[in-house]
């Protein structure tokens, strides 16, 4: 009934750039906190970046002043420009929602996954 469907994830070099992008879309009444996250082989899955609907944003440490996440309410969608991509970035990006569909019930939603690697 909501699916999130994320793209732009590539192989690019240390010190390149990607623009990641996630679209919602089903049942959706109200979409709260949207964001990014990202696993790592062998690691766990981590907190990159999220904003609130009111545009309050969020960083890991390790990604702040790198990474800049935007969302567009109208358009049911979030983005995350990647500058100055290292070898440690490289992980599976997994977008993230907490949505109240159209019958009243919230749930977090989870998309299936892009892959950014980054290495020469």
């Amino acid at each position: 009934q909501v699916q999130l469907v994320e793209s732009g994830g590539d192989s690019v070099q240390p010190g390149g750039s990607l623009r990641l992008s996630c679209a919602a879309s089903g049942s959706i009444f109200i979409i709260n906190a949207m964001g990014w996250y990202r696993q790592a082989p062998g690691k766990e899955r981590e907190l990159v970046a999220t904003t609130t609907s009111t545009g309050r944003t969020n960083y890991a440490d390790s990604v702040r002043g790198r990474f800049t996440i935007s969302r567009d309410n109208a358009k049911k969608t979030v983005s995350l420009q990647m500058t100055t991509l290292q070898p440690e970035d490289t992980a599976v990006y997994y977008c993230n929602a907490n949505i109240q569909q159209i019958s009243g019930r919230w749930s977090d939603y989870w998309g299936q996954g892009t892959q950014v690697t980054v290495s020469s």
